[in-house]
């Protein structure tokens, strides 16, 4: 899928959304596999095909300042023989990238309506 500059791609979108539900549900961070989780059981599942692909798409959504990311006390981890996770959070242009794209997508759903000529 070849993407204009800014735009988001469904996928990027769909963790966002995923995100953002789990912020309202009072998840303020949540790691790469919880956002998997999230996006596969909601509605935008078949988006998901591979882990790898939540990762390479968390890290562009990161670079776009659309998540920031913060990596857990190592310490943590260990007590919990556990590898390290890496935490994201929605940023304010996060939120307003996804208001967008679900505008553009509300406003491409619209027929289109017929033009009335002058007389």
């Amino acid at each position: 899928m070849r993407r204009k500059a800014g735009a988001l791609v469904p996928l990027e979108v769909s963790i966002l959304e995923a995100a953002l539900e789990l912020r309202r549900q009072g998840t303020t961070e949540a790691h790469g596999f919880l956002l998997a989780k999230a996006v596969r059981d909601g509605r935008q599942a078949r988006r998901l095909t591979a882990y790898g692909t939540l990762y390479k798409a968390l890290d562009r959504l990161e670079r776009a300042g659309h998540l920031a990311s913060r990596w857990e006390d190592p310490q943590l981890a260990a007590d919990e023989g556990r590898p390290r996770r890496r935490f994201y959070r929605v940023t304010l242009s996060g939120e307003g990238a996804v208001a967008e794209a679900k505008a553009l997508e509300r406003d491409a759903s619209l027929p289109r309506s017929a033009t009335v000529q002058p007389s």
